[in-house]
């Protein structure tokens, strides 16, 4: 029997250090791999590892904390086995050797057309009133987000015409959910589809109701019939959905033969640095994508920091790379600090935080001429005589990833992001905030020797008047056994730690702990039954705790 674990951390204990403010009434969730070795098999990747799920409540300045692990139709044929039978992202599986000769031919001629694992260890997603584990394929698996029970598999397949789908969506301000995905098998050649889910649509009169309210946004066919884009989230303003077609491609005949060829899904990307990226702007209200060919240098990206519009420019950040070899830089024997990947590729390229921006009035007179008319930026925006825009961005700041913002001020003019700070090395160590002021500066951070920090998650006041007041939350991990895990609270404002609420109990991670800070998470503001209904039922050492089967 799998078994999930509510751990009360009272103020009054020394598990907690401060006091949680008052107002912070909700749960974070967060998501991410918690297992990488079964039964005498490992995983090859950090994106392999199966999800566990993690929940901390705040009630009442008390925090509990609960994991569990993501009930998949992946873990379950795993742990039934004993022994890791579904392929992942960097790990290819064939046929157990003590299996007889039909039952190896069955599992030979089942991967003759690639499918894809239901381990959603990404992030997590609300469509309506439904919540749902996510990766970047077409199994989701809705779950409980109290008490983190898995409710079933979903497929996009049977809603909506998608092979991958986004784990990063946005939801506008009447709670409407917009994701994108990409359908690779289509009699017109594969295409980028975005979509929307109404925040009206519910799953309380029957499981999966909410995607059955679909509806397509726009769909924009990919320049390259067998190399579609790998896209990781994308932006949104009020007006305009925006959609990086980098140059970093997904072999759609590599990934066809993939089993055959001895190739696991991870090699079936591959970085053009001889391509260009081009940048798709698509008007919501309209459904379709501007005329203008906007354009820049290959680059690669997976996060969008944010988006918004400004005296007739479209403004975007995102954080880029000039390079692929973030992913390569995962896979297990690549992590440790004295491997020789991480030595020898000191110098390539660091995540930069860069700006672009898209002017939406276009003079077809001005070729040869930058068309970003806003101060302050050194974006710029050149038309050429073809009538498309040749686009450089503004370097904001450079060594940075898992950028969050004040989520109110999503597609709006914000000041201040949050992230980690990271070297090249997938084990950041600082968590930073980045004030624009003129231009964006960063002077303040937060760290801790021997500690990993997780993606800074933003909370507003409930009473807020500036876009800085609220705390952020981080869960933060150590490699060092003497040194329990804590969920951290900051001051927004200042990055002063308010309280650290510390796990008494081991969180489960059989890998370095550093790398729990690529873990994605998601605050709700609502989820406070379970907690309510929470007996202290034990006492040991000064701290309380309680345990659910």
């Amino acid at each position: 029997m799998q078994r999930s674990f509510l751990y009360l951390l009272m103020s009054r204990s020394r598990a907690l250090a401060g006091c949680v403010p008052d107002w912070l009434q909700g749960t974070l969730l967060r998501n991410g791999p918690g297992m990488f070795t079964l039964g005498g098999t490992t995983y090859n990747h950090w994106f392999d590892g199966m999800a566990l799920l993690h929940s901390f409540t705040f009630k009442d300045g008390e925090v509990y904390y609960r994991s569990k692990f993501l009930q998949s139709d992946t873990y379950k044929k795993n742990m039934a086995a004993n022994r890791i039978i579904v392929s992942e992202f960097g790990t290819m599986i064939y046929p157990d050797p003590c299996k007889n000769i039909f039952s190896r031919v069955f599992s030979h001629l089942s991967n003759a057309i690639s499918d894809f694992t239901d381990n959603n260890l990404i992030n997590i997603i609300q469509y309506g009133k439904d919540y749902y584990t996510s990766s970047e394929v077409n199994y989701i698996n809705q779950i409980d987000p109290e008490s983190l029970q898995t409710i079933g598999r979903v497929n996009y397949r049977n809603h909506i015409a998608l092979n991958l789908a986004t784990a990063h969506p946005h939801y506008d301000k009447e709670g409407n959910t917009y994701n994108m995905g990409t359908s690779i098998v289509n009699l017109r050649g594969p295409n980028y589809v975005i979509f929307k889910v109404p925040a009206h649509a519910s799953g309380e009169a029957g499981r999966n109701v909410a995607l059955k309210n679909i509806q397509e946004v726009c769909s924009i066919p990919c320049r390259s019939k067998y190399y579609p884009s790998y896209f990781h989230s994308f932006g949104l303003t009020e007006n305009f959905i925006i959609f990086v077609e980098q140059p970093f491609k997904l072999d759609i005949l590599k990934l066809a033969t993939a089993y055959f060829r001895g190739v696991t899904w991870g090699r079936c990307l591959r970085f053009d640095k001889e391509d260009i990226t081009l940048i798709h702007l698509i008007d919501r209200r309209k459904g379709k994508a501007v005329s203008t060919k906007f354009y820049t240098d290959a680059l690669v990206m997976f996060h969008h920091v944010n988006a918004y519009e400004e005296e007739q420019h479209v403004v975007f950040d995102i954080i880029t790379y000039k390079d692929s070899k973030l992913y390569d830089m995962f896979y297990l024997h690549n992590i440790t600090e004295d491997n020789h990947f991480i030595q020898t590729n000191k110098t390539s390229s660091r995540p930069a935080c860069q700006r672009f921006i898209l002017p939406l009035n276009i003079d077809k007179d001005l070729s040869g001429t930058n068309l970003v008319k806003l101060e302050g930026s050194r974006a710029s925006a050149v038309q050429q005589e073809d009538g498309s825009v040749y686009c450089t961005p503004d370097t904001l700041c450079e060594g940075v990833e898992l950028p969050r913002i004040n989520y109110k001020f999503n597609g709006k003019k914000y000041r201040y992001f949050y992230s980690l700070k990271v070297k090249w090395s997938p084990c950041p160590n600082k968590v930073n905030i980045f004030i624009r002021k003129g231009a964006w500066t960063s002077g303040l951070e937060w760290t801790e020797e021997d500690y990993y920090p997780s993606e800074p998650v933003f909370v507003a006041a409930p009473d807020a008047k500036e876009e800085d007041d609220g705390v952020i939350l981080s869960s933060v991990i150590s490699q060092n056994p003497e040194k329990p895990p804590f969920l951290l609270i900051l001051d927004a404002k200042n990055l002063k730690e308010i309280a650290r609420a510390t796990i008494s109990g081991s969180v489960h991670m059989d890998l370095s702990a550093k790398l729990e800070s690529w873990n994605y998470g998601r605050y709700f503001p609502d989820f406070q039954r379970e907690a309510r209904h929470c007996d202290v039922n034990a006492n040991r050492n000064g701290w309380k705790f309680c345990l659910r089967f």
